[in-house]
């Protein structure tokens, strides 16, 4: 891999029902091969109470609670997202559902506590709604509307799987080789130097194919004349700066930034230690001699806000990362985590919600955009247009940045 935004084969947002019914088997089994790693690892799939961490056996029963909710037992699935989403549901394959899996309802501090479906029963009820929902889908006309909630339900599916990834990293589960393939070790390239120009955000919502709420409606931004790295920061050029001492000096840090950093009492990056001279990082459990030229990675905001005032630099916007990425062309490479940037979570103008209310009204205003996509993330996730977001202190993502110097 060389961090180019290589897209899949077809464009999952806009494939037809033979394409998605392809794409959501593959998620599943996915979805539960990771779950097999969990099951291998974990005594009864316990887990401590964490904000970063959801107990496996809720994510497994959530991941089908949302496809059938959403496709199923949706009686206005055809109409896309125009759908009402109070409409009364049909029943659940599983009793209790859903007061055991909606996330809109059932508080996260609550889900170590609640009586969920062992993990056969949870296994069984997966197979049960994939094959409803994969036979709903065959009947379909093929129009965005109608195949709108079986592309939500796939990346949702997708997002969660990348969540596993990173929940399996904080827990030491061996499951992070198998994306070994894709880590990508790079040579320092020249920053783009890019002329002022317009941009436009998002999608105008009348072309075809998926598009999440947050990506509507296409606005034109100006942008600056700006210089921008060509592909994320490396450990090589992270690190210097934890050896001046950047971890210990308040100066490179925000306020909130350097409340946070008081309260993780951290001396360097989350999963990375210094021994007998050498730089080593925890991966899967396990330390590994770190290769420098790795992006540097799970990292907070804050780290990366520190880092650029140190290095007399600062993150790029939303706009101007979008401006790179269609300007550098090939120059400007992604894909390799997901990159902190210096747009709060915002919507768009013109915004209005989809069905799924919770995915990003809730959180408008209070979490930190993110650009581009991480080894973890299923490429059929990856698109130009996508805006990740997180709370500034999260160091468990596949998150790390690049830099800008701009007019």
């Amino acid at each position: 891999m060389n961090g180019r935004a290589t897209r899949p084969p077809v464009d999952l947002r806009r494939a037809d029902a033979a394409t998605l019914a392809g794409a959501l088997r593959s998620s599943r089994q996915d979805t539960l091969r990771t779950f097999e790693a969990y099951a291998a690892a974990l005594v009864s799939f316990e887990v401590p109470p964490c904000d970063e961490l959801n107990p496996p056996l809720w994510e497994l029963g959530h991941i089908g609670w949302f496809q059938e909710y959403w496709t199923t037992r949706n009686p206005q699935w055809c109409r896309g997202a125009q759908a009402d989403p109070t409409a009364p549901r049909r029943p659940s394959v599983q009793a209790a559902a859903d007061r055991l899996y909606d996330s809109s309802r059932v508080a996260h501090a609550t889900r170590w506590s609640l009586p969920l479906p062992d993990a056969e029963q949870t296994r069984r009820a997966l197979v049960a709604q994939l094959d409803a929902a994969l036979d709903l889908l065959a009947g379909t006309d093929g129009t965005d509307d109608a195949l709108y909630f079986f592309r939500l339900a796939l990346f949702h599916e997708d997002m969660h799987h990348e969540a596993a990834l990173y929940m399996a990293q904080a827990l030491g589960i061996d499951v992070l080789d198998r994306l070994a393939a894709r880590r990508s070790v790079a040579h320092a390239a020249a920053p783009l130097r890019l002329p002022a120009g317009p941009v436009r955000l998002g999608s105008d919502g009348t072309s075809a194919g998926f598009a999440f709420d947050n990506e509507l409606t296409a606005h034109d931004v100006a942008v600056g004349a700006c210089e921008i790295d060509a592909s994320v920061v490396r450990w090589h050029d992270y690190l210097p700066f934890v050896a001046a001492g950047g971890y210990a000096d308040l100066r490179y840090w925000s306020a909130e930034g350097g409340q946070w950093l008081r309260q993780a009492q951290l001396t360097q990056p989350r999963y990375l230690r210094h021994v007998d001279g050498q730089w080593q990082e925890l991966r899967c459990g396990r330390w590994h001699a770190l290769d420098l030229g790795l992006p540097a990675c799970h990292l907070t905001c804050h780290e990366a806000e520190a880092w650029c005032r140190w290095a007399g630099r600062r993150l790029p916007t939303e706009a101007e990362w979008s401006y790179a990425q269609g300007v550098g062309g090939e120059a400007f490479t992604w894909g390799e985590v997901w990159e902190w940037t210096a747009s709060t979570f915002m919507p768009y103008p013109g915004f209005t919600a989809h069905p799924y209310r919770d995915y990003s009204s809730p959180w408008f205003g209070s979490r930190r955009a993110l650009r581009g996509a991480s080894i973890a993330t299923q490429p059929r996730m990856w698109h130009p247009q996508y805006r990740n977001f997180f709370l500034l202190d999260r160091n468990d993502l596949f998150a790390g940045f690049r830099s800008c110097r701009c007019d």
